[in-house]
């Protein structure tokens, strides 16, 4: 049994910032499976019904008409919420976000109206927002305070390679900066400058949905602390995806990661953990992002490092770049270079093996 506070089906969210919202791919591919699927799986979905309380003594489930539910063993995995802007607005200006199917709708109906966007943020959500909307046809702008898009994560080098791409495709980058005030057709910044904005979309980071872990005394810190088989600090209580902070072996630290292919990997395991196979999680993290036609793909996790290893050409888009620190390859990103991907992706798992 599934309970989902969204009203719509389980569907394909990251391509909410990519194909479907630059207006490549049908709405049709956006749910992850028919109706049939969960029909033939005897899968009871339960949608637009929000938990609201976990008992973890009494195995109960609370819900906000009134109902409750026992159940022997649960996931969680409630996501996050994009980080709220503290901007004034006026006028009856608004600030649109990126997480469900109903936002991407609605990012769509308003781009049809504008000719004038202003991106908030160079995430990768922002960043894929902007692409797709500079698809679509708007002038955009993107705003941020860092000095260059994703520096944090992909180092200099391939974050002044994605601002020009993004740049080549007509995107005008305001960095070192961030809005004053949003006003019904502009955006002020913080040195005063004016950008014309039919449409404000934020993008600047989301925070894991913990009220339910902590309502219900979970352990938490800055996330749901797991262990290894992804259980909760309460016995039969699993967490998985964005809200699950779990000992990485690669990296011999407690981490999070909010990326798809993660989640969806941390589900399958806590899921047969909860049938009783008493199965670790030892999968490498891996993500992509797509810029029009130049996709990165990430494997590995590098809060920091100590030295970048660039094989091949960053401007050239046929590049393999390893994050490494104390002389231990941590992540590599790669441009064009599938297979090498995911070689170093079963060398860290079998590093991983072999360590254990």
């Amino acid at each position: 049994m599934v309970f989902d506070s969204d009203r719509l089906a389980p569907y394909d969210r990251p391509n909410l910032s990519k194909d479907y919202l630059a207006g490549n791919a049908p709405e049709e591919w956006i749910p992850l499976h028919p109706q049939a699927f969960y029909q033939e799986l005897a899968i009871e979905l339960v949608l637009d019904k929000p938990v609201t309380r976990l008992d973890a003594a009494a195995h109960r489930l609370f819900f906000g008409d009134g109902t409750s539910r026992e159940f022997g063993a649960v996931l969680l995995a409630t996501g996050g919420s994009p980080i709220r802007l503290d901007v004034p607005t006026a006028d009856g200006a608004t600030i649109l976000y990126l997480r469900s199917l109903e936002d991407s709708r609605a990012i769509i109906a308003a781009s049809a109206e504008s000719k004038h966007a202003v991106v908030l943020g160079a995430s990768f959500i922002g960043l894929e927002v902007a692409a797709s909307l500079s698809t679509r046809g708007l002038e955009v702008h993107v705003v941020a305070p860092e000095s260059r898009p994703l520096e944090k994560v992909l180092g200099a080098q391939l974050g002044d390679f994605i601002r020009g791409v993004h740049e080549n495709h007509g995107v005008k980058f305001h960095f070192g900066l961030t809005a004053a005030s949003v006003e019904k057709g502009a955006v002020v910044l913080s040195n005063g400058e004016r950008l014309t904005a039919d449409l404000v979309v934020a993008g600047i980071g989301v925070r894991p949905n913990l009220q339910l872990a902590e309502q219900a005394g979970l352990t938490v810190d800055r996330g749901v602390v797991v262990n290894a088989f992804l259980e909760t600090s309460a016995k039969g209580v699993y967490a998985a995806g964005d809200i699950a902070k779990w000992p990485d072996v690669h990296t011999g630290q407690s981490i999070r990661v909010e990326h798809w292919v993660v989640a969806e990997r941390q589900g399958q395991t806590a899921a047969r953990n909860m049938l009783g196979s008493g199965e670790r999680f030892d999968a490498v993290p891996f993500f992509w992002s797509n810029h029009y036609d130049v996709a990165i793909e990430y494997a590995g996790h590098a809060e920091k490092w100590d030295e970048i290893q660039v094989d091949g050409r960053i401007a050239d888009g046929d590049c393999a770049v390893r994050y490494r620190l104390g002389g231990k390859t941590m992540a590599v990103a790669t441009m064009g270079r599938d297979r090498e991907n995911l070689e170093t992706e079963r060398a860290m798992e079998l590093a991983m093996a072999e360590s254990g």
